[in-house]
């Protein structure tokens, strides 16, 4: 596996370890719809939470959340609702980022509750 995969892999696990630790549950990872996929599916006792997990090596370019763009929103937006469809879900439903910085000498974790709406 190319490097820049394991570390979107680890990512994705220390965002899955970050959101247990605060009471979420994981319901699913990396779901796919299609050629969609929502990384991290998870639930609070009031939300169903869509995940987008962005991890980075360096902050050099931009912090990794700001690579979630309108496209990005819009096939998350597509992936949840299909999600939701088939499993019978009524929840609220909330999309959050999840920024990480991952390299030898540093780990950041930055949650971003609510950090885009659907677009209707």
């Amino acid at each position: 596996m190319a490097e820049h995969n394991d570390l979107g892999v680890a990512g994705e696990q220390i965002a899955a370890k970050h959101l247990r630790d605060k009471g979420f549950t994981i319901r699913d990872t990396n779901w796919r719809f299609g050629k969609d996929e929502i990384d991290i599916i998870a639930e609070t006792n009031e939300y169903l939470v869509i995940v987008e997990v962005k991890t980075r090596a360096t902050p050099a370019f931009g912090e990794p959340e700001l690579f979630v763009n309108k496209a990005k929103q819009r096939f998350l937006v597509r992936a949840a609702q299909a999600y939701i469809e088939r499993n019978g879900i009524e929840k609220e439903t909330r999309f959050d980022i999840i920024s990480v910085i991952l390299n030898d000498t540093m780990k950041r974790v930055h949650h971003i509750e609510d950090a885009f709406y659907p677009v209707l």
